[in-house]
């Protein structure tokens, strides 16, 4: 086997700014790589997460002119932590918006875990603007997938940490923990809330690596970021991510004809594979590879080489 790819060399953006989509927000938004170049569109997961160094790296900044921004609540867009008019109808709309920011016709769509989801509502809604998808880490915001994490699937692989995860909700409330955080999440009581935002945040943290890697779990139960995704990702599974359960398979014709490329770890605790193979089911002509020795994070070896060999590919590079 050839050695496996990683990063391209740390870049900065040529240009950022923020983007006032209305309904009060205002999107922050970076143009990295090569103005002119073939165009690419980075959506980022959670739903809450946010952008950062690495992200840009999965591209050849010669040969791409990326565009990455933070959705509506997440990292430096604003209103911080908003729900309000925050669903996943607004992000495809503000998606068409960041495009014309940027006079494009066309892009391709590079989206993991949260991102894969509204990677492919936003190419279902417009596919004459998709010229081609990678995805990671695939989510279809189906009810067995909400089932798994938050009700009886990682919890049995991880039973220390669903413990603790439960540990803030009420007795009468962890049949549906949902439901019990959305309480909390949305309340006034801070403490209570940064309390559970951590609690919800540890359990993603817990459920994305294939083996404990500390950085991560500081990460993701650092104040400002748990807040952000526990009460965003909160918020949209509590509304099925304004999908009806199946929607993205049951429209996947739309796409078919768009050529594109998954990349999935076979120990993904968080996004299962077994999503990854009903999409790939549903769209026999997407190319499918299952990474043996990965899990759900975009920076693991054999998950990051994938990317960047798909990455490379639609640029017109030849595989290496």
């Amino acid at each position: 086997m050839s050695e496996r790819r990683t990063f391209y060399p740390p870049i900065e953006p040529f240009e950022s700014g923020h983007l006032d989509v209305g309904d009060g927000h205002s999107l922050y938004w970076e143009r990295c790589g090569t103005k002119g170049a073939k165009p690419v569109v980075f959506l980022h997961g959670g739903p809450g997460g946010g952008i950062g160094p690495d992200h840009r790296r999965q591209f050849d900044p010669d040969l791409y002119d990326i565009l990455l921004f933070e959705q509506r609540g997440c990292g430096r867009s604003t209103p911080f932590a908003s729900l309000d008019d925050n669903t996943t109808w607004h992000l495809v709309a503000d998606i068409e918006k960041l495009r014309e920011m940027c006079g494009h016709e066309q892009w391709m769509v590079f989206g993991g875990s949260w991102g894969s989801t509204l990677s492919l509502a936003y190419a279902e809604t417009h596919p004459e603007r998709v010229t081609e998808l990678v995805l990671r880490g695939i989510f279809l915001a189906s009810q067995s997938e909400y089932d798994w994490l938050f009700r009886y699937g990682a919890s049995e692989i991880y039973p220390e940490e669903w413990e603790r995860f439960l540990a803030p909700l009420p007795e009468d409330g962890r049949d549906d923990p949902v439901t019990a955080y959305r309480a909390i999440l949305t309340g006034e009581d801070r403490d209570a809330k940064l309390e559970a935002a951590k609690a919800w945040s540890r359990w993603e943290a817990a459920t994305v690596t294939l083996l404990p890697q500390p950085a991560v779990m500081e990460e993701f139960t650092e104040p400002e970021h748990a807040l952000a995704v526990a009460r965003i990702e909160n918020h949209y599974f509590k509304h099925d991510c304004w999908l009806e359960d199946g929607q993205l398979l049951r429209d996947i014709g739309k796409i078919r004809h768009i050529p594109g490329i998954i990349v999935q770890g076979r120990h993904d605790s968080c996004t299962p594979p077994s999503a990854a193979w009903a999409l790939k089911k549903a769209w026999p002509e997407v190319e499918l590879n299952i990474v043996d020795d990965g899990s759900h994070l975009f920076n693991e070896p054999g998950v990051l080489d994938g990317l960047i060999r798909a990455t490379d590919r639609f640029a017109g590079k030849s595989a290496l």
